[in-house]
C-alpha cells in the first residue's frame, strides 16, 4: 500500500495521507505524531510557515516499523538540535525540592546578555547556565505563558477570556502529591481569577484560566502575590513548584532593563541565598518572547538561564530549545511521571546538570 507521509521536522508535525487511509498502531502514531496533531487527508502548514517535506512510503507489518526507526534516525541531525535521546527521560536525572520558574518580558537573547543595564542577570548567567539556543514560540505572550506550563499554545488571543481544561502542571503536581503556587506581583487579591488593573496582567499568570484552579477554592488560594513569595523564602516553605511573574514595570515590558534587573536582584538573590535553596533548589529565568520583529522559530531567540547548586557553573548549551522544554524540566525535576502536551516530546535539559 503506497501511503505519503507529510513532515515537518522544525515543528514536530506529522501528517500521513493515504487513499486507503490504514490503521497506525498508536506506539507508532505517537512518534510520527508528538503534537498529537490531526492526521487524516489535506495538507498542513507548520506555525514558522515551513513547507512540509513529503516522502513517498510503502509498508506492511515489520516494514512499517523499520520506516520509522529509519525516520527516526534521519532526525538526529534536524530539528535544531534535538535526537532520539531526547525522547526517554535521563535515568540519573537529579531531582529537587523546590524548582521556581520566573518569566521576563519582550526582550531578545541580544538585548538582555552582555548588556550593562542588567548586572544581576548577567553575573548569575555567568555563575550559572545559559541557553545560547533558547527560542519562544510565538507572537504575543498569551501562547508562551501557556505553552510553559500546559505544554500547549491554547490561544494567541492577549484578550482570552475563557477556561483550560488541557492537561497541565497543576493537574500533574496534584497528582503526583506535590504543591504548587503562582505569585503574580500586583494581583488584585489571593485567589483572584479577575483581569485586574495594570500594572498586573492576568494574561502572564497562566494559573489563572485553568481549570483545577478556577473550578476549586482550594487550589485558588495558591494564586498570591510577591509580598507572600518574600515570605515563603524567608520562612523556607516554598512549594514544589513556583511560578514567579513580576508587574508590567518590573519584567521589562513597560519598564526598563535596568528595572527588571533591579527587581530580579531585590526578589531572587534572597532565594538563592536560601539554605532550602542551597540544598535543593532549580531557578529557571526566562523571557517569554523576543521582540514582535524576531519571528524565529515562532517566537524568537530569548535568554534562559538555569540556576542550581546541581548545575554546571558556566555551562553555556547551544542546544535547540523551546518553552516545552522548561515545562519537561520541570516536570523531570520534580519527579512527575507525565510531562503534559509537547513536554512529552520536548529536547530534554539535563545537559546542565
Amino acid at each position: 500500500m503506497h501511503n505519503r507521509l507529510h513532515g515537518c521536522w522544525h515543528c514536530s508535525i506529522y501528517e500521513v495521507v493515504s487513499r486507503r487511509q490504514p490503521a497506525i498502531p498508536a506506539t507508532v502514531a505517537r512518534i510520527l505524531n508528538p503534537g498529537n496533531q490531526p492526521m487524516g487527508r489535506g495538507t498542513r502548514v507548520c506555525r514558522d510557515k515551513v513547507k512540509m517535506k513529503t516522502l513517498k512510503v510503502s509498508w506492511s507489518g515489520n516494514s512499517l516499523v523499520l520506516f520509522v526507526i529509519g525516520l527516526l534516525i534521519l532526525t538526529l541531525g534536524c530539528g535544531g538540535g534535538s535526537s532520539v535521546h531526547n525522547l526517554i527521560p535521563s535515568p540519573n536525572f537529579p531531582q529537587f525540592s523546590q524548582v521556581i520558574v520566573v518569566v521576563e518580558e519582550n526582550h531578545g537573547y541580544s538585548e538582555v546578555i552582555g548588556n550593562t543595564s542588567m548586572p544581576y542577570l548577567n553575573s548569575l548567567a555567568t555563575k550559572y547556565g545559559l541557553a545560547t539556543q533558547y527560542f519562544a514560540d510565538t507572537h504575543p505572550s498569551i501562547g508562551n505563558y501557556f505553552m510553559l506550563t500546559a505544554g500547549q499554545l491554547i490561544t494567541e488571543d492577549d484578550g482570552f477570556t475563557g477556561t483550560v481544561d488541557s492537561d497541565n502542571i497543576v493537574r500533574e503536581l496534584l497528582a503526583a502529591g506535590k504543591t504548587w503556587k503562582s505569585y503574580a506581583e500586583s494581583l488584585p487579591f489571593v485567589g483572584s481569577t479577575d483581569a485586574g488593573a495594570f500594572p498586573y496582567k492576568k494574561g502572564h499568570n497562566p494559573f489563572a484560566y485553568l481549570t483545577e484552579v478556577v473550578n476549586d477554592n482550594t487550589q485558588k488560594q495558591n494564586l498570591v502575590a510577591m509580598p507572600q513569595f518574600n515570605s515563603d523564602v524567608a520562612a523556607g516553605r516554598l512549594p514544589s513548584f513556583s511560578f514567579v511573574v513580576p508587574n508590567e514595570l518590573h519584567n521589562a515590558h513597560d519598564g526598563s532593563l535596568a528595572d527588571a534587573d533591579a527587581w530580579l536582584k531585590q526578589n531572587i538573590a534572597p532565594l538563592i541565598a536560601s539554605p532550602s535553596f542551597q540544598s535543593n533548589g532549580l531557578l529557571i529565568i526566562t523571557f517569554d518572547e523576543a521582540n514582535f520583529d524576531d519571528l524565529n522559530h515562532g517566537g524568537g531567540h530569548v535568554a534562559t538561564l538555569i540556576i542550581s547548586p546541581k548545575a554546571k557553573a558556566g555551562f553555556q548549551s547551544k542546544t535547540f530549545y523551546q518553552h516545552q522544554s522548561t515545562l519537561r524540566l520541570v516536570s523531570q525535576a520534580l519527579g512527575l511521571p507525565r510531562f503534559p502536551g509537547l513536554a512529552s516530546t520536548a529536547p530534554e535539559m539535563g545537559e546542565f546538570f
